[in-house]
């Protein structure tokens, strides 16, 4: 369990370094959660993972998105090690949210990312406020009251933004039960008008 940032960080360190020991090459992580919602002071709380949702690869000045699943060999390697040295669950690092790179990520998602170094191999690009509030009113609709309502109440999206973000959402389950579950939670968080536009 990391309980802020700093552990975060020290953790994505000491992957950073392994990586460079042994000159492995990896793409680009793009992290959505709570250890991005903690890194970038948006959020302070304990988390027990760090969730990438996407592989970004430079092209050219413009970022290719694809799925983190699966890890490329050195990658899982070093994360386990990692793992054993520092006393974490191998599945500190995990792909848990890349299944929305199928569905489609935000529009202009890598251009509001906050990206960090750890070493000359590990690049991490941790998903800005605006993406993370899409990210927890999904999550929050499809998991229920906890820890994603918690978030997404604790960075205070404004009308516009819960608008942006269910308007995405739906496109992931496009059923009539999960719009109807993203307007009931719209009008939980006082936004009747938001919800009334969905």
């Amino acid at each position: 369990m990391f309980q802020d940032d700093k552990e975060i960080e020290k953790i994505l360190s000491a992957l950073g370094e392994l990586l460079d020991a042994r000159n492995i090459m990896i793409p680009d992580l793009v992290v959505c959660g709570g250890s991005a919602l903690n890194v970038l002071g948006l959020v302070r709380r304990t988390t027990k993972d760090v969730d990438v949702v996407a592989f970004a690869e430079n092209r050219a000045g413009s970022y290719y998105l694809r799925s983190a699943d699966p890890f490329p060999d050195g990658l899982e390697d070093a994360g386990k090690r990692v793992a054993r040295d520092f006393n974490l669950p191998e599945t500190w690092l995990n792909s848990g949210p890349t299944s929305a790179v199928e569905f489609g990520l935000p529009n202009g998602l890598m251009k509001r990312v906050e990206t960090k170094r750890y070493g000359k191999k590990l690049m991490v690009h941790f998903l800005s406020r605006y993406d993370q509030i899409h990210f927890k009113l999904y999550a929050a609709v499809d998991q229920g009251p906890g820890k994603h309502l918690s978030d997404l109440e604790a960075l205070k999206p404004g009308a516009q933004e819960l608008l942006d973000a269910a308007q995405w959402s739906v496109t992931h389950d496009v059923s009539e039960g999960y719009r109807q579950s993203v307007k009931d939670l719209l009008r939980y968080l006082g936004h009747d008008d938001v919800s009334e536009k969905l």
